[in-house]
């Protein structure tokens, strides 16, 4: 079976994109470590960058260009600092030169040496070609980008493509009722089956560090968002709206930095209306700072990056005041679970399955853990996933312009108001009453992504992305 970890499904990364922009990334800085290997780099005189399929179509919008730039530079988008970005690659367009992997300049003209090429691959939607061309030696490497953040060789499968693939889990699932089974015989949570599973790659001291990172990057990434104003990057001339919608919440209420900020906003009024415009407010935050090549965390992809923050903030700030680093551990390990089960039974990737492969798997992510926060039992965890779910079915991605803004920015809100749904939902229901398993459901979502029209897979030559044209915005 394949095993995926909670942190291969929450990866620290660069917006806007994980499968246009941080999966892009990483096959640059794995080309690097091939040319290394072969002793290529410092011979290499010339590299090219062929983009396919759904990363050429919409790749400007995305900034694949810019991704596998500073991917062949050597910059690492967890801890690259987000100002020097834009240093970085002014540098490269200046210059005309690429400092591969930090080591070794050669000549570098993103004009002419990164090609879009309309045309798709057959083994997935996102293909690159890199080609080191060197003194009497041309290599080349092709890379897939599978979503989330995952890349793949064409000879290589999925298993093969995160961290934990090559370790057995005490515990290994692939589909949902593996992990009920697990859970009722040994009388267990979720989260504390995924737990043991965790334990079996890394310390408990690395597991709680590591959680606790993925949710500070998150924390700081709605913070960021909350206080910056301003249009987005792109030309769509996207106004933010996290900022106003957060001063028009938080009133005169002082705060001391971001701890501080957290406690002020319990203090909030939260009636119905505050409620949906706080959640709303924090996943528009997230996903604008995303848009803005900001660092947010794979949540299972950066397009539906706010849903499981701002899910999980409704939890800390509305629900919750009492909440410890145990309860967001807990969160984050059921989503975690939830979102591999997706990407081993259908897909993470907006251009293989549509944006409910993105959206609806982060809301199912996010129903499931908190239904487990408030109490829910494993069927009722598995319950609100599938709920969630269930009411994103053939949701299309039709990014206008290529740029993940309009509608993605927006169907943040939708997904993590539907997981809060769900989750009251599944906890309302007696699961000796339940219709429809939740495996049945990522077949369903599969078969849905399958179905799909090309035009409606991240390529903005359908939907959305064709009604409204740029000179509309």
């Amino acid at each position: 079976m394949e095993c995926i970890s909670v942190f291969d499904m929450l990866k620290i990364g660069i917006g806007p994109s994980s499968s246009h922009t941080l999966g892009p990334w990483r096959a640059a800085e794995v080309f690097i470590r091939e040319l290394r290997e072969r002793d290529l780099l410092t011979k290499t005189n010339k590299i090219q960058i062929d983009l396919y399929g759904s990363l050429s179509l919409t790749g400007i919008g995305h900034a694949t260009d810019l991704a596998v730039m500073l991917g062949l530079s050597g910059a690492d988008p967890e801890y690259i600092p987000v100002e020097s970005i834009d240093i970085i690659i002014s540098a490269i367009k200046t210059k005309k030169e690429l400092y591969l992997g930090n080591d070794h300049i050669v000549s570098f003209d993103p004009e002419t040496d990164i090609i879009f090429n309309k045309n798709f691959l057959p083994f997935h939607a996102n293909g690159l070609r890199f080609t080191a061309y060197t003194t009497g030696e041309i290599y080349e490497s092709y890379f897939y980008s599978i979503g989330g953040g995952f890349v793949i060789k064409e000879d290589q499968d999925n298993s093969a493509s995160n961290s934990a693939a090559k370790r057995e889990f005490p515990y290994p699932i692939d589909k949902a009722d593996e992990l009920l089974k697990y859970c009722l015989s040994n009388n267990k949570k979720v989260s504390e089956i995924v737990y043991e599973n965790e334990l079996s790659l890394r310390s408990a001291e690395e597991i709680d560090k590591e959680l606790m990172r993925v949710w500070n990057t998150m924390l700081e990434c709605i913070y960021i968002g909350c206080h910056t104003e301003g249009t987005l990057p792109g030309g769509l001339n996207v106004r933010r709206r996290a900022y106003d919608m957060h001063k028009s919440l938080i009133g005169v209420l002082p705060y001391d930095g971001m701890k501080d900020w957290v406690h002020t906003i319990r203090k909030t009024e939260v009636k119905f209306r505050q409620i949906l415009k706080w959640v709303s407010c924090f996943a528009l935050a997230v996903n604008e700072v995303n848009a803005s090549l900001g660092r947010v965390v794979t949540a299972p992809t950066n397009g539906s990056a706010g849903v499981i923050p701002a899910v999980l903030m409704y939890y800390l700030v509305i629900e919750n005041h009492q909440a410890t680093e145990k309860e967001i551990k807990q969160f984050l390990l059921v989503a975690g679970e939830i979102g591999s089960i997706f990407k081993k039974g259908a897909t993470i990737s907006a251009a293989m399955g549509g944006c409910q492969a993105e959206i609806g798997v982060s809301s199912a992510m996010a129903a499931a853990a908190l239904c487990e926060l408030m109490g829910g039992c494993p069927e009722q965890v598995l319950i609100a996933a599938e709920i969630a779910m269930e009411h994103h079915l053939g949701l299309t991605c039709d990014p206008i312009g290529g740029l993940v803004q309009i509608p993605c920015i927006e169907r943040n809100t939708m997904g993590a108001i539907k997981a809060i749904n769900a989750a009251e939902l599944a906890l309302e229901t007696d699961p000796r009453n339940a219709k429809v398993p939740l495996d049945k459901v990522v077949n369903t979502m599969w078969m849905t992504a399958k179905d799909m029209n090309n035009k409606y897979k991240e390529t903005s030559e359908g939907g959305l992305a064709v009604a409204v044209n740029l000179s509309d915005c």
